[in-house]
């Protein structure tokens, strides 16, 4: 609305990449920033997400919700890169007329209008243009997917929902990604403490002539707690009784036979979205067990000893895991012993924030690691250590599985003829939301 004063992108991006405030590593979501101008202070409220390693900003000088403006933003990233199949600094400078144009559809004079691909179709009339996607690093959630020979094609989750093929002709085909983000609390014995599941089922449809799609979903699904006891599960590769605490569709869904057969009858809309949101709190089996042991050494040393476990089965692989654990403050020195024979694994200490992190490239399920960190103290510990270290926290991504045993069944595309069989994709992955373990 040209309130905001021309030098506050430049001073947003100072803030954040200079950001030491609190002690806190990275800048919080939303922060004021202070613009001096000729005659008084002003403050600009500054909101940011970060989609694949890109900033997305908004600014206000108002009072608006911070959680609307956060849902704008993850929107319209989410809605760039439906248009420009693949979203990157590279996409965003060679497709800049197109995004222009986008955002001046999805918000007038600082009104949001609509985030809604399907609707903004009428509206863009830019073509974008594609980038080659087998130069870039892949950064999303899909990325986990193009890896291994049998893993689907990793340019099908690239592509531009509005331009075409080479050659004028359309793949068709249509993918659905039930994605589960796992939050897990352990006591310093290894009980689970709390548990939770927040689940979203994805759909991104290239299919032409926009077909109806069924999808049937586990028909021993409940939603609420009358539908059995907390701990009524069987084993966790079954497709037993799923307890969903509630959940939520997306507004194309039709649920006529929901309550029936829990199938989903719907005409899927251009681009990504979500299907159906839900939130389980039924008692799961863990995907990784987290032992973590802290003990003086002699005089100002320490000692900490890490375990995880990967409670899967061994024809699952878990990616990107990366463990944390915070040291006392007066730690000034670390040294890791890692088991015999690791590979794919690196250990740092944090100086600054005095802090341990261990990345591991992958673990197979079955398998167990151990890191080992003798630590060095410029003081003595006055207090108990395990009061002034930790807690150990996790994140990880383990493709083709899911805690919850939610499945889609059979993803069901109303033929306009017997010779047309497009492709049917259907993923599963589990990635962690907040896991920690007490010491």
């Amino acid at each position: 609305r040209g309130e905001v004063a021309k030098g506050s992108a430049e001073i947003f991006f100072r803030k954040v990449k200079f950001w030491k405030e609190d002690g806190q590593e990275e800048a919080p979501p939303v922060f004021v920033g202070i613009i001096l101008l000729k005659n008084n202070v002003d403050g600009v409220n500054y909101f940011h997400v970060k989609v694949v390693g890109l900033l997305f900003v908004a600014t206000t000088r108002v009072n608006v919700s911070p959680s609307l403006v956060l849902e704008l933003l993850q929107r319209i990233a989410r809605v760039i890169k439906d248009y420009l199949g693949v979203l990157s600094e590279d996409s965003l400078r060679k497709n800049f007329v197109l995004v222009y144009e986008l955002l001046d559809e999805v918000i007038d004079f600082g009104y949001v209008q609509t985030t809604s691909t399907e609707v903004l179709k009428s509206y863009v009339f830019n073509e974008p243009i594609v980038v080659d996607a087998a130069r870039l690093q892949p950064l999303g959630p899909a990325a986990i997917f193009m890896q291994g020979t049998k893993r689907m094609p990793g340019t099908a989750v690239t592509k531009s929902v509005v331009a075409n093929e080479p050659g004028g002709r359309k793949r068709e085909e249509i993918f659905v990604d039930i994605i589960e983000k796992i939050s897990v609390t352990f006591s310093s014995s290894g009980y689970i403490l709390t548990s939770e599941i927040d689940g979203t089922i994805q759909m991104k449809s290239y299919l032409s002539g926009n077909p109806e799609i069924r999808l049937a979903l586990n028909e021993d699904l409940s939603i609420g707690r009358g539908g059995g006891t907390i701990y009524d599960y069987r084993s966790s590769s079954g497709s037993g009784a799923v307890i969903l605490d509630d959940c939520n569709f997306h507004e194309s869904v039709r649920l006529d036979s929901f309550d029936m057969d829990r199938t989903l009858s719907l005409v899927p809309p251009d681009g990504e979205f979500p299907v159906m949101n839900y939130r389980m709190t039924q008692e799961f089996k863990p995907p990784f067990r987290i032992n973590c042991l802290i003990e003086e050494a002699g005089q100002l040393k320490a000692e900490v000893i890490i375990k995880v476990r990967a409670e899967f089965p061994s024809n699952i692989t878990a990616n990107t895991i990366a463990v944390q654990m915070p040291l006392p403050k007066y730690t000034t020195r670390a040294s890791f012993e890692l088991e015999p024979g690791a590979v794919g694994q690196r250990t740092d200490f944090k100086e600054a924030n005095k802090k341990l992190e261990w990345g591991l490239k992958k673990i197979v399920g079955g398998s167990e690691h151990t890191l080992r960190a003798k630590l060095t103290f410029s003081q003595e510990s006055h207090a108990n250590l395990t009061k002034e270290a930790g807690p150990v926290s996790m994140t990880f991504t383990i493709p083709m599985y899911n805690v919850s045993r939610l499945q889609v069944k059979y993803l069901q595309i109303a033929k306009k003829s017997s010779s047309y069989n497009p492709y049917r994709w259907v993923r599963y992955v589990t990635q962690a939301n907040s896991y920690v373990a007490r010491i």
